[in-house]
């Protein structure tokens, strides 16, 4: 995966699962193969032994030339913020990326004087299917910081990757879908209203949206074919809950969500407001020549990265979807290896359906739904 330099000005978007982090010991000027080891100890405190429980969280991984930032996917919080200059190595083994951050505190005595501490350096490990993919981008993160380095200062370095005008490719793809005029027009909204006995659940699968929605809420992934509301016959799967109840749902984590939804298992009747909409979602991308990067990366059919108000993004990708089909190709039971070059090689007007992955896999009977 090759960044273009505007791409990574901006910032690129990757979902990961943050393990822990852990402090190491960092005298000197060590050698590559000095870090590596200090990435393996990292990894060795904080992974836990085969055949046990892993603590992590759900991150979403941000890297741009002035920083990379890690924010909690579930409370949308800000966990992390370094500077880029603040890295001093960046390892992946396996399905794991080390982070390794210099750490710049210099304690007081009583007496103001500061005190001589030995130097240490903050790893962060976290775990994903892009975990090489992920280091590249850092990588690049730092030869394209150098890169406007030497514009800012008057030197042209030609060794590095030319700048594309993907400014121009950008203006040109349109905002794709629906979203915004299902969502602001009252009348493409509908309330409905579920009867359901005291003590018995609402009887759906509740999923995101996807990063990148223009309006962040939940969706119906399955109903229950006995529980309340799949009896009250208004409601199918695909549709987007806005509100439960008069309390808007639009931008709260999912688990906020699905709470909201628990916590009606005691009522009689419950409100839901929805604007209906069918569980594929529609892309259109205008791509003029493959120099040009699409803006988002995918694992086994699914999005798992997407960059920030790119042509992807405005062309209605989503993280977390499945690509069903591409230009009316279906790629359900294709090799990741044949999307992605499907993809690479694709110019002009890309057309694709996806679905959240949830969706897909509890229609294809992949998972067990779990009703709510």
């Amino acid at each position: 995966m090759i960044h273009e330099p505007a791409v990574l000005i901006e910032g690129v978007l990757f979902r990961a699962r943050y393990l822990g982090s852990t402090q190491l010991v960092s005298e000197g000027q060590p050698t590559k193969t000095t870090r590596m080891m200090q990435a393996e100890e990292a990894v060795s405190r904080i992974k836990a032994p085969d055949g046990e429980s892993q603590p992590s969280t759900e991150v979403d991984l941000f890297i741009s030339t002035e920083k990379i930032m890690v924010l909690n996917t579930d409370l949308k919080e800000i966990m992390m913020d370094h500077a880029l200059r603040t890295i001093s190595y960046i390892a992946d083994i396996g399905d794991l990326v080390v982070l390794m951050a210099r750490r710049r505190v210099l304690p007081t005595d009583d007496t103001g004087n500061n005190i001589q501490k030995t130097p240490k350096m903050i790893c962060h490990v976290f775990e994903s299917d892009e975990a090489q993919f992920i280091a590249q981008s850092i990588g690049q993160a730092f030869q394209v910081a150098y890169l406007e380095f030497l514009k800012a200062n008057g030197i042209e370095d030609h060794s590095f990757v030319k700048e594309m005008d993907y400014q121009e490719v950008l203006n040109s793809q349109e905002i794709f879908g629906d979203e915004l005029q299902m969502f602001a027009k009252k009348e493409l909204q509908k309330e409905v209203v579920v009867p359901k006995m005291k003590s018995e659940i609402l009887g759906v699968v509740v999923v995101e949206s996807g990063w990148g929605s223009m309006v962040p809420t939940v969706v119906i992934a399955n109903l229950s074919p006995t529980g309340a509301a799949a009896k009250c016959g208004q409601l199918n799967i695909g549709d987007q809950i806005i509100a439960i109840n008069g309390v808007s749902l639009v931008g709260l984590p999912l688990s906020t969500c699905q709470n909201y939804i628990k916590n009606t298992k005691y009522n009689t009747a419950v409100k839901l407001t929805v604007v209906p909409c069918p569980p594929v979602v529609e892309v259109k991308i205008r791509r003029p020549d493959t120099k040009y990067q699409l803006g988002f990366s995918v694992q086994n059919g699914v999005i798992c990265s997407l960059l920030r108000g790119g042509i992807a993004e405005r062309g209605g990708v989503r993280v977390g979807h499945r690509i069903i089909d591409i230009n009316s190709q279906s790629v359900v039971a294709v090799p990741h290896e044949k999307i992605v070059n499907l993809l690479a090689t694709s110019v002009g007007e890309i057309r694709m359906k996806t679905m959240p992955t949830s969706i897909f896999r509890l229609l294809t009977g992949q998972e067990t739904p779990q009703y709510i």
